[in-house]
């Protein structure tokens, strides 16, 4: 029995199969005005083709000002809507679900003309690392403008949930807004935003919950742990993790790192490295959990399932280079796939 092509459902989310597309930014809004357009539909729709049970659309910032890039997605408008029901729809016809990934990246925008985070610490990162080169130095969001961004990640998922999606996913990994204010590496504030690091992050999971489906599943990315000398270990990520499981959090998908440069504890980023996290949080916490990284092998996508590590894996750069990752998936595992009629002659 190959378990990643098993249904899997949580709440009223039902999936085909355990296999996720992981968010990944395309820095391909040539109008700049954060609406998704061909190319996005284009490389949606060719992952529900190929077989993806769920699809989590790239980083999409709740303000103009937080996107990593301008080339980035944004749901700061209503006007942004259409473009990203088209592409829902279309997703829909190929059996598959799609979710979107809310998210500010405080003090890693790179195109604002002034980056905010929970500090004015900058954030260190190597020229290819970014988009342009460099990062400037972030000013301290101030109180109120800490609870106006909570505001606008509800406001975010108010539009999401108009335009159809199945999920909303929070960005708290990867040295982004969230992850900033939970993380004493980049949160020195002395308010009370800085005396409990989850506060934030309960806050807006409790503001995206009052306005989603009570029947629609919530899901957060986390960083299990961060790389840069003296960064924060699993047992703080699982601490911050409760705390928003207990504002509504339904399932973790566990990633590391990405707040800067890593020290001493370099990843290996050997096949599989992050599964062990994704294990701990589902352990800890209780709750479901998506694994990711370097899982594109197939065989490990099926033993991280099989062995109960996770419920679901995300798979990010071999989708980026087969798009049709879960056909080729199936068949190397089962040895027969059901292709869309089209691709029959090729594919099986």
């Amino acid at each position: 029995m190959n378990n990643l092509f098993t249904p899997y459902s949580i709440k009223n989310l039902e999936l085909k199969n355990r296999i996720v597309m992981s968010p990944m930014c395309q820095y391909s809004v040539d109008k700049e005005d954060g609406a998704p357009n061909d190319w996005h539909f284009v490389h949606y729709i060719s992952r529900a083709v190929g077989g993806t049970g769920l699809i989590i659309m790239e980083m999409t910032s709740v303000t103009p000002e937080g996107r990593i890039t301008n080339g980035d997605l944004g749901l700061w408008s209503d006007h942004q809507i259409p473009e990203y029901q088209r592409i829902i729809n279309e997703i829909h016809k190929h059996s598959a679900k799609v979710g979107i990934q809310i998210a500010h990246a405080g003090r890693k925008a790179e195109d604002a003309a002034q980056p905010v985070g929970a500090s004015d610490i900058p954030v260190e990162v190597l020229p290819e690392e970014t988009m342009n080169g460099e990062l400037k130095s972030p000013r301290a969001l101030t109180k109120q403008e800490v609870q106006e961004t909570v505001q606008q990640f509800k406001e975010a998922t108010e539009r999401a949930v108009k335009a159809g999606f199945d999920t909303i996913e929070l960005h708290g990994a990867h040295g982004y807004l969230l992850h900033q204010f939970m993380s004493p590496s980049s949160n020195n504030r002395a308010d009370e935003y800085g005396k409990d690091l989850a506060l934030f992050g309960e806050e807006v999971v409790r503001a995206v919950k009052s306005v989603m489906p009570k029947a629609m599943p919530l899901i957060m990315r986390m960083s299990a742990i961060e790389y840069v000398d003296d960064g924060y270990d699993l047992s703080h990520s699982i601490k911050m993790a409760n705390r928003f499981k207990e504002a509504g959090v339904d399932l973790f998908h566990v990633s590391s790192g990405g707040e800067g440069p890593p020290g001493k504890s370099k990843p290996k980023n050997t096949p599989g490295y992050q599964v062990p996290f994704a294990r701990e949080f589902k352990e800890k916490l209780g709750l479901p959990v998506i694994a990711v990284g370097k899982l594109s092998d197939p065989a490990l996508a099926e033993a991280t399932i099989s062995n109960g590590d996770a419920e679901l894996v995300a798979i990010a750069r071999g989708m980026l280079n087969d798009p049709y990752w879960g056909l080729h998936a199936e068949k190397t595992l089962t040895r027969k796939v059901n292709p869309p009629f089209q691709y029959a002659r090729g594919i099986r």
